[in-house]
């Protein structure tokens, strides 16, 4: 999806039906995989909309208009990674998660914070470049199907049209796709090496093909290949050709400039100010580090500068030592709408387990269809679950949905163990099947710290 300014026409591009959804039916979208938080979903919600508006807009006020960066406070499992995925495969964004923990101060040894853009980028570049090779796939395969028939009729002159005719019949229907042929192939067994600067190796441009093109990537050598074998080949070669890097470029950098999406998960984990020592020490400033990108700066990646002033950016942190307070006032007034994610209750389980189209026990069902075995549960046994989940999460550390993962592999580890013996039965489990697996580990604090 390519935002673009009014007056801009992409070429060949039309507006994908995702990016004039109304808030509300974007939150029926994100209701079919998270169950509740409806104030995170509402936010989300308007922020894709905002940016429909925005296109809508004069040019200059466009410009104005930054996006409404969101901050979600609620523990882990509760949904928060999820909304942000969904809402960016709904949109046909660019989509990046990263952890704020792993980024380090400038200065310090780790990654530097403008990676997240060099990274964001790449994304965009895979995206448009996947289109780009969809749109050029049946050229590709008709100059794929060409050389094929070169290869199998090798110095066959052009006036024998009933040889090719035949051999092109027998290739479409697949009759060919053992015979051997010498395919020729690009010789990749050149020397690698990486340059190491104090803003990290992910910094460096140099195309060292591009520099020394006698030296590296000329050589070819020819290999012998099965027909399926050289179709992939041939076929990867001729979509290269096809595809302009250039316009890939200039897409990718237009898409992630304007439509990309960040998820900074554990930020929770850089809050605190400064104590002046210790292993935490650059904390504050890979908040100061954070700042610029969020607010709005220009990133040198190896496809151009891309500017992050419309990237938008969803924090999210389970604040269970720190609080959003403890942020430093600069990065906390960059997040400016803050939703508070509800912790799961008995009832939310139940819908977790069976309502979403990932639903947990669709999956093992799926799993266990595989070995031709049915597996079914009652609805007491469902309720039985989440009860159990909900009972550990409070007794315990609180996982979210997460518990519910660890309790159904204890529940159906003997299933699962003896999944082939069972082919072609039907399994249905009941609520004394679970309280006879789960209720003494549930029960007993320590086996269930140990164990769920």
């Amino acid at each position: 999806m390519v935002f673009l300014m009014p007056g801009e026409h992409a070429a060949g591009t039309e507006a994908k039906p995702a990016t004039a959804r109304t808030p509300r039916e974007i939150v029926v979208e994100l209701d079919k995989y998270v169950i509740g938080q409806k104030n995170a979903k509402k936010a989300v919600a308007v922020a894709l909309r905002n940016r429909w508006r925005r296109q809508r807009l004069d040019a200059e006020m466009a410009r104005e208009i930054l996006p409404k960066n969101i901050l979600m406070i609620g523990p882990t499992g509760v949904g928060k990674t999820e909304i942000a995925r969904r809402l960016a495969r709904l949109a046909d964004a660019p989509f990046l998660k990263v952890e704020a923990s792993k980024f380090t101060e400038v200065g310090y040894v780790g990654r530097d914070v403008e990676s997240i853009v060099r990274d964001l980028t790449e994304v965009a570049v895979q995206m448009v470049r996947e289109e780009k090779t969809l749109e050029i796939r049946d050229r590709a395969r008709a100059r794929t199907e060409q050389r094929l028939l070169e290869l199998l009729l090798p110095g066959m002159s052009e006036d024998a049209d009933e040889t090719r005719t035949r051999f092109r019949t027998m290739l479409r229907e697949g009759k060919l796709e053992d015979r051997l042929v010498e395919v020729e192939v690009a010789d990749k067994t050149f020397p690698s090496f990486e340059i190491v600067t104090n803003q990290g190796v992910e910094e460096m441009d140099i195309n060292v093909k591009e520099m020394l093109p006698g030296l590296f990537g000329s050589k070819k050598k020819r290999r012998k290949a099965t027909v399926g074998e050289a179709r992939e080949i041939l076929q990867a070669e001729e979509e290269g050709r096809l595809v302009d890097p250039g316009q890939v470029a200039r897409e990718a950098v237009e898409r992630a400039q304007s439509s990309g999406i960040v998820f900074l998960d554990e930020i929770d984990k850089v809050a605190g100010r400064e104590s002046g020592r210790g292993p935490d020490v650059s904390r504050e400033g890979v908040q100061r580090d954070l700042l610029p990108i969020v607010e709005g700066t220009s990133v040198n990646t190896k496809y151009g500068f891309v500017k992050t002033d419309h990237v938008l950016f969803i924090a999210a942190g389970a604040f269970h030592v720190s609080k959003p307070s403890d942020l430093i006032p600069e990065l906390q007034g960059r997040f400016p709408i803050r939703v508070e994610l509800d912790s799961l209750t008995e009832e939310d389980f139940v819908r977790i387990l069976t309502e979403p189209q990932n639903a947990l026990l669709k999956q093992y069902r799926a799993l266990l269809a595989a070995e031709g075995v049915t597996l079914e549960f009652s609805d007491e046994a469902i309720r039985e679950i989440a009860r159990d989940a909900e009972r550990v999460n409070s007794a315990l550390e609180n996982i979210g949905a997460r518990r519910l993962h660890t309790i159904l592999e204890r529940l159906l580890e003997d299933i699962s163990f003896a999944g082939p013996e069972n082919a072609g039965r039907t399994i249905r489990l009941e609520v004394d099947d679970v309280r006879t697996a789960l209720t003494d580990l549930v029960r007993n604090e320590d086996l269930s710290r140990y164990v769920l």
